[in-house]
């Protein structure tokens, strides 16, 4: 674990914040290229709008399913181990998307990557818990989170150009191309991280599932992490839609919008963690609220707009999302007690998941489309969202309290200890 006093990490835990970026990396564009391919699919499988929105959700509601039914068992294995296998069952998902002749196939395969994808983000999130202290665990979360916005940049334009000269197939098993060289160098550089397993009692795993959903500071972060998923989940999927047909961007200005947002965040994103490490985690949850809500009610009630306008406020939006999701990510890693990590990040994973299904459905029933493309009502659906930050703020300084309380315990407990 790195010396609390320090913020510089050893080649090996640079190894492992890179091999773990890497790795959502894969995951997140997997998830995210879909959409942009959404015009292609619904030309080349003839499906409708509603028949593609259930391949986008199929692989969230899946994901959210198996965090639930794993939770359990999440913490009786090597977390490398765990990981290896539910990565395996990713690429191998990803790769049958790659080769899906049609619709059905195709949904059968994102409902199997669901199943193991969805599963990874609460491994990894205890891997880092394991090996990093509080401390410094904004930054790497920071570093960790380069992921989405390395996506943006580098995965949806490379993927949009090889489904155009090739097909909508060659995206997928570019991915799995790249998974595989990650799986492998997971397997052969990566430490088994089994300390946790010294600390389990012989509980089975629905009881210790059970356990870890009854405990009251647990729910809390449960809670947190739905209304977290609720705003992000909310907006984004009719988010190309209103800045096409509502703000008049070109569709060949959102390459731009999404590219220069992306490299913003490549910025931003370490710059977020350190400050979260430096001045408290809660402040810039705080902080990234307070720029996410202003943001969302200027943006929402926007109309016809210039693009620079539109590309301003867009990265200072996501600002605010990234400080918010970084810093709670961050806290909520000293939420669960090392025995319990596992079950823990794997039921905080579905929720969110499952939330963020849900989230879009709710959107769903907000917003209308007129027969000219213009989206009714995404200021009523700003407002929502604003209210779901607002609520999260609340739910986020009951865990920053918990928290904080229970480091001051355990730092008590380590200087009797050591003066003993």
């Amino acid at each position: 674990m790195t010396d609390q006093k320090t913020s510089v990490f050893t080649g090996y835990e640079k190894f492992i914040i890179a091999i773990i970026a890497t790795l959502q990396f894969t995951v997140v564009l997997d998830f995210m290229v879909l959409s942009p391919l959404g015009y292609i699919l619904l030309d080349e499988l003839s499906i409708s709008t509603s028949q593609f929105g259930l391949v986008v959700s199929a692989y969230a509601f899946s994901a959210g399913a198996a965090g639930l039914l794993t939770a359990g068992f999440a913490d009786k294995f090597d977390r490398k181990k765990l990981l290896l296998f539910f990565y395996t069952g990713f690429v191998i998902g990803t790769f049958l998307c790659g080769i899906a002749p049609d619709y059905h196939f195709l949904l059968m395969a994102r409902i199997f990557t669901g199943l193991f994808g969805g599963v990874i983000g609460s491994i990894t999130s205890a891997i880092i818990t394991d090996l990093f202290a509080i401390e410094v665990r904004g930054r790497v979360m920071g570093f960790v989170q380069m992921a989405f916005a390395s996506s943006q940049v580098l995965g949806i334009p490379i993927g949009l150009y090889l489904a155009k000269v090739s097909s909508w197939h060659a995206p997928f098993l570019m991915i799995v191309g790249l998974s595989i060289v990650v799986g492998l160098l997971i397997f052969k550089y990566m430490q088994p991280i089994n300390g946790h397993l010294k600390m389990q009692t012989k509980s089975n795993a629905f009881s210790h599932l059970g356990k870890t959903l009854s405990r009251p500071e647990y729910l809390q972060g449960f809670a947190a992490t739905i209304l977290l998923a609720t705003g992000g989940f909310m907006l984004m999927p009719f988010g190309t839609a209103f800045g096409v047909n509502n703000l008049g961007i070109k569709e060949d200005q959102l390459p731009t919008l999404y590219m220069i947002t992306g490299i913003c965040m490549l910025v931003f994103s370490p710059f977020i963690g350190k400050l979260s490490d430096r001045i408290g985690k809660y402040k810039v949850f705080l902080g990234g609220s307070a720029i996410a809500c202003a943001m969302t009610l200027i943006y929402c009630n926007l109309g016809i707009t210039p693009l620079w306008i539109i590309i301003t406020l867009n990265v200072l939006l996501f600002v605010g999302i990234t400080g918010r999701m970084i810093s709670a990510s961050a806290l909520m890693t000293a939420v669960p007690e090392p025995q319990d990590r596992g079950a823990f990040m794997g039921v905080n994973s579905s929720v969110q998941q499952i939330a963020g299904g849900i989230a879009s459905l709710i959107a769903g029933f907000i917003v209308t489309e007129t027969s000219t493309g213009y989206i009714k009502n995404y200021p009523t659906l700003g407002n929502v969202v604003v209210f779901a930050i607002f609520v999260t703020a609340l739910l986020m300084y009951r865990i920053h309290k918990y928290v904080t309380a229970k480091l001051n315990r355990e730092a008590v407990a380590s200087a009797a200890s050591a003066s003993v």
